[in-house]
């Protein structure tokens, strides 16, 4: 399942490769490390008010040695595969970074040691299938991209108005498509969804997904889930295709767009040069 998941990350970040046969990956992943612990995962003390205790994932940090995995052999994320049944919690991503973390989880930057680089833990369960390991990475990128074009500062009446949530994806602080035609959706809604996880809906719809331009709606066509073959985890691969990657050649308000997967390859490095989603 491991290379599995590789392989969708992989063929998700070739920008618009589905109908670019030549387009390059933004991303190439490598295995440094694999560790197999036939024990119960290690957990917190349980909290008034929670139904399963807490994985710790400090515990498991030390048990693998995350400071050399991260400071001297470059790791950049961690991937926790588990049985859980509903006995453990998890977060399906969690960022340590010495600029804080910016991931799907609470953001407690106390429940995984930080080092002076930044890694991304990523939980998955051995229970569920690719699709939905991959949607950990998916809602990654999301919280990475809006954390970049400053949605987290800024108020949810105007996020509209933002370039990855309002323009990319064509949402509002609903979470749904709102937007004619539709843009390109996000992890749970697909530019025809009507609702959460929706990804086999028949429904046609006008979008630009497949043409995305950030200043006003690219070339459209009627569209419905027979294009991702009404699949969760095709879904996710064809949307991340759409995510300005790799000589992307698109531009907003007269700047180039950067590609977007750096954020995702090394967030480090973004936050020092203050990257943005356009070129300054």
């Amino acid at each position: 399942m491991t290379q599995e998941v590789i392989q969708a990350l992989q063929e998700g970040s070739r920008f618009r490769g589905y109908k670019n046969p030549s387009a390059k990956p933004a991303l190439l992943y490598k295995i440094v490390a694999s560790f197999e612990f036939l024990k119960p995962l290690p957990t917190r003390p349980l909290q008034a008010g929670e139904a399963a205790p807490w994985t710790d994932y400090n515990a498991i940090m030390a048990q693998i040695g995350i400071r050399d995995l991260v400071e001297r052999r470059g790791v950049k994320q961690v991937w926790i595969w588990g049985y859980h049944g509903g006995k453990v919690n998890l977060w399906e991503s969690n960022m340590s970074s010495p600029t804080g973390d910016v991931s799907n989880s609470s953001r407690d930057n106390s429940d995984l040691p930080v080092l002076s680089r930044t890694y991304t833990v990523f939980h998955y369960n051995y229970q569920r299938g690719t699709g939905e390991a991959v949607e950990d990475h998916t809602h990654q990128i999301e919280a990475l991209l809006n954390h970049a074009d400053g949605r987290d500062r800024t108020p949810p009446e105007e996020w509209p108005s933002l370039l990855f949530w309002g323009k990319f994806v064509g949402s509002d602080a609903s979470h749904k498509i709102v937007t004619k035609p539709a843009r390109c959706g996000w992890t749970h809604y697909a530019p025809n969804s009507e609702s959460d996880y929706d990804w086999a809906n028949k429904r046609y719809v006008e979008t630009d997904i497949e043409d995305w331009q950030p200043d006003a709606p690219g070339k459209t066509q009627l569209l419905n889930c027979d294009r991702w073959g009404c699949d969760g985890l095709k879904w996710k691969v064809y949307w991340m295709q759409a995510i300005p990657g790799l000589n992307n050649g698109l531009r907003y308000r007269g700047k180039p767009l950067t590609n977007w997967w750096a954020f995702v390859a090394d967030w480090d490095r973004c936050m020092r040069e203050k990257t943005g989603l356009t070129v300054p």
